[in-house]
């Protein structure tokens, strides 16, 4: 089979070759890789998708800005393959993403989605473990040896909303998934995981893998992290938790609503974060990380 890659890109474009080159690099040959420009203004991207010599990559440059969501979407609408990948246009798939996706795609495949291990690094490409991720990856991803763990239904919807211990960019996706279930409108910065959990809802799931295969880079000046200190995130969050504990107790999924009303995993995150957002945030940034933390 033929993975098909897409990246929907908007950003640095020295950064977008890195990731270009890491998908040239695999181990495995059959792959296929779109590049999504958003209209970034910088000449040197056309330029350098036109000295490849590679029939396996396609660039194509978007008749208008779309934004991210829309471009995700134009990527899954794009799609024509059985499982589909669409890292970020600053992370890497180490040389064995390929080869391990596809074997658990012949193992599981059915599969809704796949997980694989993660490296992560900072925007100067060294490896970090800051604790966001250790708490990722030791308290929250299943435990237990080398092999492909499968969460199916309640048991996904109950580990996801826990505490989301995915990296979004690194997932591969059933296509026919993805076409089927869309993102949720009104919930931008934490779309990811809803859609995750209307996955689990819809009896969908998910495979995660140990091995390490992919690189998602974290910084400081990400969107996600102006987002803790302006408020979207936090408001949003809590938003999504009671949605997410009503849509479990409408299935009868008693444990996983438990854990969304709690949401003591977010809670906890928000108090973590909560000096920096002090410092550095403005007022609806205090206001939110104080009500996500104390606030019922």
């Amino acid at each position: 089979m033929t993975l098909e890659i897409f990246i929907p890109y908007w950003g640095d474009p020295g950064l977008l070759r890195q990731t270009v080159e890491s998908v040239r690099a695999q181990d495995d040959p059959e792959w296929r890789l779109t590049v999504l420009n958003d209209r970034y203004p910088d000449d040197s991207v056309p330029a350098y998708f036109e000295s490849l010599d590679d029939t396996r990559i396609t660039y194509v440059l978007n008749e208008r800005n779309m934004g991210i969501t829309e471009n995700f979407r134009e990527s899954v609408r794009r799609a024509t393959s059985s499982h589909i990948t669409i890292p970020g246009s600053d992370d890497l798939l180490q040389p064995n993403y390929v080869r391990l996706v596809k074997s658990v795609i012949r193992r599981l495949p059915e599969v809704d989605v796949i997980q694989p291990g993660v490296d992560v690094v900072d925007e100067n490409g060294r490896t970090v473990l800051p604790l966001v991720d250790r708490v990722k990856q030791k308290m929250l991803a299943p435990q237990g040896g080398p092999g492909v763990a499968l969460l199916e239904g309640e048991r996904m919807a109950t580990s996801l909303i826990r505490g989301d211990w995915l990296y979004w960019p690194s997932l591969t996706f059933r296509t026919e998934t993805l076409k089927r279930i869309d993102f949720r409108d009104g919930l931008a910065v934490i779309q990811d995981l809803a859609l995750l959990m209307d996955i689990a809802f819809d009896g969908g799931s998910l495979a995660y893998v140990p091995e390490t295969a992919f690189s998602y880079r974290r910084h400081d000046s990400s969107a996600s992290q102006r987002t803790l200190l302006d408020g979207r995130r936090f408001r949003d969050e809590r938003e999504y938790f009671a949605l997410a504990a009503a849509l479990a107790a409408e299935k009868g999924w008693r444990r996983t609503e438990r854990v969304a009303k709690r949401r003591l995993v977010a809670r906890l995150h928000a108090l973590t974060v909560l000096p920096h957002v002090i410092r550095h945030g403005d007022s609806e940034g205090r206001r939110a990380a104080l009500a996500h933390v104390f606030a019922r």
